[in-house]
């Protein structure tokens, strides 16, 4: 009866133990399973597009970025809100006055746009480099991506080679997979500004916008520089 009693109580007191162990790793996997979708959210929550100042581009050569122009303070970041939507448009849906409608957001229909400043404090010529880098793409969205970057008004359209490794028409080809453009701007007078607007969308006229590519992502952001390409 007691070696009964003994193996009863031992097998319990197992059952109880990988009861235990259970629960403790189901925690564990549903606190990693959080902390993940809670990184991916915050990353993609804080915006499609951002602009970094590299610092020494303001302590040693006095260069600022902002998108009011009626509120020029330090900064090394700005972020540009997404749509709610990013579905495909046609090129000539987007205003033809997009980089007139001034600072900050200014987003339509399925595309971002975004237009800020980089302006000379200083008393001194410089000159700075300027980067689009690619952060993440989810489901080859960027096949069927356009980039265009207005600089004074002047703008330039970037999109991935076609699968044919030919450029898309009328656009400039990305440097590589991660680097979308390099722009080195020489003699940056005191009080000089540049204007930038850049706007983002997804061409339905481009042969790889199918569903394919439905459900993706696409991240990038903008570095202003003392050096030249990183990539």
């Amino acid at each position: 009866m007691q070696e009964k009693i003994t193996k009863v109580s031992t097998r319990v007191h197992h059952e109880k133990r990988l009861r235990k162990i259970f629960w403790i790793t189901l925690g564990i996997i549903l606190f990693c399973l959080f902390l993940f979708y809670f990184v991916v959210g915050f990353i993609y929550n804080r915006g499609n597009f951002s602009i970094n100042l590299e610092e020494d581009l303001y302590f040693d050569r006095g260069l600022i970025i902002y998108d009011d122009p009626e509120y020029k303070v330090f900064r090394t970041e700005l972020l540009a809100p997404s749509p709610n939507v990013f579905d495909e448009i046609l090129e000539y849906w987007l205003p033809e006055d997009i980089a007139s409608l001034g600072g900050g957001s200014h987003n339509g229909d399925n595309y971002l746009a975004y237009t800020f400043y980089i302006e000379n404090t200083s008393e001194e010529t410089t000159e700075y480099w300027t980067e689009i880098i690619i952060e993440d793409v989810i489901k080859n969205v960027d096949d069927a991506v356009r980039i265009r970057l207005y600089r004074n008004k002047e703008p330039v359209t970037y999109a991935k080679l076609a699968h044919d490794g030919n450029p898309e028409p009328n656009t400039t080809p990305f440097v590589n997979e991660n680097l979308v453009s390099s722009l080195y701007v020489p003699d940056f007078t005191p009080g000089a500004i540049d204007e930038y607007t850049l706007v983002i969308y997804i061409d339905g006229d481009d042969l790889e916008c199918t569903d394919n590519i439905l459900g993706g992502e696409f991240k990038v952001h903008m570095d202003f520089k003392s050096t030249g390409p990183s990539n």
